[in-house]
């Protein structure tokens, strides 16, 4: 029975019982009055409890409508043009000590305001991003308040607190509720639970194919991973993912009747040494609850994106818009580009006069390659130290020597590491390689987010920028913004990447490709690996461990450079490979990694994309498709008007049967013209504009 239910049943009996008592000597009425006095206020009470509070709030461009609503509850829902995106949807936050900011919680005043500024981003998809939006701050008496935003393709939300001592959050309340049972794309946590139940669900990779089912298809006893994506009607898209994620665990969401909620990893209890070369912390118990953190802070943005088309999804900034600013001071030194990457192919170098492997000399052989193409930067993976202390290094490298030889070719060099080992010696490991002259460190195999995890993720951020180096964060993690907040860390993974192909016998790649741009890029940049040169289609394909191949065309990994987002991005294959496809590899390491514009020019979630970057005076076009042959039409409008030339490499005719199949044309174009283009079954394009 809710409260005021309670209170008017209460407040019945009273009357009730007055009413059945005879007339009694005058000395009696002081009573009655007494009990009429109490039943009064406790009507007054139940008039209390039942009063709402509905605050509602617009979009800039009047589309987009928030309305909360305040009770004994807090919900929320949105709209956009009349048509329900989110319907109410209730959220709350639980503190260790029972507290619930979100239930009777006193309503004190609303301000809402309308703010827009031009946002200059850092080593991003475009130079500047219009931040503009409504912004609705909810104050309650418990000395808390709820922050929305309303934006013109978008809604979030976050709670803040003014708690003057540290607290403890039991749980978190985070409902998205939908009108109906829509379909949706969902990638599915891979645990890493045991058949006899034991083990950890929160230990994941953050990297899965995508499901595409209706919700009440899904499976409810199965965490997912942000972003999602939900079909609404008349073409509209929702996606639900998070920003500004710091000292707090990240949002898993499961499913319910026609809507999702979030589930959060516990604070971890106990852990212990494991998993892949012993370089892993297993959590072997976990806490009741999901944090323990400062009480004066503002808490992680839940956001819900909304597209009245696909291609819309292709060009989304709310994470990095509602990121915290960044806290390098200087960031000049910081260098994204392109890198020579051993592990994928194996070091499988040939045509050389010593033992291809893990030594000196083939390090200075992807050098070699690398200043040949002005690649900026060569990567040593796992091995070059001992696995458990990535301070001994192993006899067969040199790594001054091979810092030094980089240096004169002006390549610089990374080293791979894994977490708990570099955790380990942080300030020793950080001071002594950068003395040597190291760039930066890819990070791997973390494979969670609970609180402890992220504070690791932001520690090392931070300790790295002191240190002036770079970040790649490989290890199965998933972008809320912690690019914006720290630029050194220039990367992320988190994705089904192009690893995957070495051992795996998943035939969908193309389609998977096609996804990604839509959802996981929403978060933030990605490491997928891409840049095979040995491309198969479906029929041929075989996992190779030693020498593997990409699924599609090799206009569809051409097209990879342009479209995913990647500040630091990965040439996969080996040096032979590349330098006897001297056009394509010309074309790969001409490509930025950063630009200063970005348009979604077409595609559909899961079938293909189009995407046009500028930098500078120069346009780069990519496009890709699924196993679906297709013919697009290009058009050029979005350039000013002009007479330009073309590089243009589109699927040949045979690239069905060859993937390795392709045309190369350069001629003269203008901004007038519609480019008819033809996509093989897992193909692509890639075009220069000058």
């Amino acid at each position: 029975m809710k409260r005021s239910e309670r209170i008017f049943s209460f407040t019945n009996e009273l009357v009730k019982r007055s009413s059945m008592r005879s007339l009694r000597p005058l000395k009696n009425l002081r009573i009655k009055y007494t009990i009429l006095c109490i039943a009064f206020s406790l009507l007054a009470l139940l008039a209390f409890a039942q009063k709402t509070n509905t605050i509602r709030a617009s979009s800039p461009d009047g589309r987009v409508l928030l309305t909360v609503t305040i009770n004994d509850k807090i919900s929320w829902s949105v709209e956009k043009d009349k048509q329900a995106i989110i319907v109410p949807s209730e959220t709350s936050l639980t503190l260790g000590n029972g507290t619930v900011f979100g239930r009777f919680s006193k309503f004190r005043s609303s301000n809402i305001t309308h703010k827009s500024s031009v946002v200059k981003s850092f080593n991003y998809k475009k130079a500047t991003i219009q931040d503009s939006y409504t912004e609705a701050v909810l104050s309650f008496k418990e000395s808390f308040n709820l922050i929305f935003r309303v934006y013109n393709n978008g809604v979030a939300y976050r709670f803040s607190t003014s708690i003057k001592h540290p607290v403890t959050i039991r749980s978190e309340e985070a409902n998205f509720n939908f009108d109906k049972d829509y379909a949706t794309v969902v990638p599915y946590v891979n645990t890493h639970v045991t058949k006899n139940g034991t083990g950890d669900v929160y230990f994941n990779s953050f990297e899965n194919t995508y499901n595409y089912l209706k919700i009440s298809q899904l499976h409810k006893d199965t965490l997912a991973f942000t972003p999602i994506l939900v079909n609404l009607d008349n073409g509209k898209k929702a996606a639900i993912m998070e920003a500004d994620l710091e000292d707090y665990p990240g949002m898993f969401l499961k499913v319910k009747k026609n809507g999702f909620y979030g589930a959060f990893a516990p604070l971890p209890k106990t852990e212990k040494q494991g998993g892949h070369n012993n370089l892993q912390s297993l959590v072997t118990a976990r806490e009741e609850y999901i944090a323990k953190t400062d009480g004066n802070r503002s808490f992680p943005w839940r956001i819900v994106t909304v597209s009245d088309e696909d291609k819309e999804l292709l060009n989304n900034d709310l994470v990095y818009l509602l990121a915290s600013p960044s806290r390098v001071q200087d960031p000049s030194w910081i260098r994204p580009g392109k890198v020579a990457w051993d592990w994928w192919n194996d070091w499988n170098i040939k045509g050389v006069d010593f033992n291809a492997g893990i030594n000196t000399a083939t390090y200075k052989f992807y050098i070699d390659f690398a200043a040949a193409h002005n690649i900026e930067y060569v990567l040593l993976d796992e091995g070059w130290a001992n696995s458990l202390d990535i301070m001994d290094i192993v006899p067969a490298i040199n790594l001054q020597e091979i810092i030094d030889y980089g240096r004169q070719k002006n390549v610089g060099i990374w080293l791979w590491g894994g977490w708990l080992p570099l955790s380990k010696k942080m300030d020793e490991a950080l001071s002594k390689y950068a003395s040597m002259g190291i760039k930066g460190f890819k990070v791997d195999f973390m494979d969670r987010d609970d609180q402890k995890m992220v504070n690791f993720y932001y520690k090392l951020a931070e300790k790295a920028a002191q240190y002036k180096l770079m970040i790649d964060f490989h290890g199965s993690y998933k972008p809320t913004g912690l690019q914006r907040t720290y630029p050194n860390v220039v990367n992320f993974e988190g994705v089904y990447g192009m690893e995957q192909l070495k051992w795996g016998n998943y035939l969908d790649m193309p389609k998977n490709d096609v996804t990604i741009p839509y959802l996981r890029m929403l978060a933030g940049p990605l490491d997928y690996t891409p840049g095979a040169m040995s491309n198969a289609n479906r029929k041929n394909f075989r996992p190779i461990g030693s020498k593997p191949m990409s699924q599609g065309t090799r206009c569809h990994q051409l097209a990879m450079y342009i479209i995913y987002e990647a500040p630091f991005s990965m040439l996969s294959d080996n040096p032979n490979a590349y330098m006897a496809e001297k056009e394509s590899t010309t074309f790969i390491a001409a490509v930025p990694t950063i630009f200063d514009e970005t348009i979604a020019i077409d595609g559909r979630v899961g079938e293909y994309a189009v995407i046009a970057r500028r930098k500078g005076d120069t346009w780069y076009i990519g496009g890709m498709t699924d196993w679906t042959e297709r013919a697009i039409t290009l058009d050029l409008s979005f350039l000013k008007n002009g007479n330009y030339t073309i590089e243009l490499f589109t699927d040949g005719v045979n690239a069905g049967r060859d993937g390795t199949d392709y045309k190369k044309q350069v001629k003269s174009i203008s901004s007038a013209d519609k480019i008819k283009i033809h996509m093989a079954p897992g193909g692509g394009f890639a075009a220069t504009i000058r």
